[in-house]
């Protein structure tokens, strides 16, 4: 059985794969599920593009680097509201592309930037101390610049609704939608899925100053509703720290923002390729993101006219 504990990765012991589990994994991983937290029981949604339009496109990064991005979109002219979704630590992999896809049916234009190719894909990869190394290079102005990339990129699709932007993203990608609410006011809500809230216990002095706000300490800056989900059971997020983000929220106003904790939810529930999936608890999770997001972004007419 294969159980990522951690919200940005294991030890190096806490996962190793042998030759027998992936021999077991077989088909999975042949359709590009993560290698590294894949479980061999697992049983993922598979969702198809019957009435979508998908497809991998590029843009510029500030930095010059041309960034791909996995997009799912309802056919048609639109225009559609767009949602951008942070991937985990592993990349734009098949169950990130499948979230793509379950928003594109729900009438949203999902966008999936590619944030650690610079590097190298940590998809296909079953070392983890490779891929936390391909993940420490995407610091936090390089993700910042990317996720400014794909909201310009994406305003200027004919396709795409005028107005603000969904973000939701998982485990690392969870930590990135607190931080891309309190930075950008193109930013409409936001859905964390178990994604850090502050440094760990046992975080070095470089890794607490590491460069990146922490979301106990930018509550202030939220320039949209962030809706939590985390679970009781994570071993690598204390409840402690939902707590003091809880703290944070409340000293600073943020009533639109809440955190709802699943109290017999590991890390990764909504996970569905991995062995700490929860289906209950995904599924609720799940049904308030959308609520969330249907609030925020989807206006009573729908009928306004696409870009020229």
């Amino acid at each position: 059985m294969t159980v990522l504990i951690r919200p940005e990765g294991q030890t190096a012991d806490d996962l190793k794969l042998s030759r027998r589990t992936l021999g077991a994994l077989g088909g999975l991983l042949f359709s590009g599920y993560a290698v590294a937290a894949l479980a061999k029981e697992a049983k993922p949604i598979t969702t198809d593009a019957e009435g979508l339009s998908t497809e991998t496109v590029t843009y510029a990064a500030p930095d010059g680097f041309q960034l791909p991005a996995y997009l799912a979109r309802p056919a048609g002219d639109g225009p559609f509201p767009v949602i951008v979704v942070v991937s985990e630590i592993f990349g734009v992999h098949e169950y990130i592309r499948d979230i793509c896809r379950r928003l594109a049916k729900q009438g949203y234009a999902a966008i999936a930037p590619a944030f650690f190719v610079r590097v190298e894909d940590p998809a296909p990869l079953s070392d983890m101390q490779r891929i936390m190394q391909i993940v420490a290079a995407a610091d936090y102005e390089q993700v910042m610049g990317d996720l400014s990339a794909t909201l310009e990129w994406a305003s200027q699709q004919s396709w795409s609704k005028d107005g603000k932007v969904g973000i939701t993203g998982y485990c690392w990608g969870g930590k990135v939608v607190w931080q891309a609410a309190a930075r950008f006011a193109a930013i409409g809500a936001g859905v964390a899925w178990y994604g850090r809230l502050a440094p760990a216990a046992d975080a070095t002095p470089v890794q607490i100053s590491s460069g990146q706000p922490w979301p106990v300490d930018i509550a202030d800056d939220l320039k949209a509703p962030v809706l939590g989900l985390y679970g009781g059971k994570d071993q690598g997020i204390p409840l402690a720290s939902v707590e003091r983000m809880r703290e944070a929220l409340a000293r600073a106003g943020q009533t639109g923002s809440q955190i709802v904790v699943y109290p017999d939810a590991q890390h990764g529930f909504h996970a569905d390729y991995r062995a700490s999936y929860s289906e209950p608890d995904a599924k609720d999770g799940w049904s308030k993101l959308l609520a969330t997001f249907d609030k925020a972004l989807k206006s009573l007419d729908q009928a306004l006219p696409s870009k020229a």
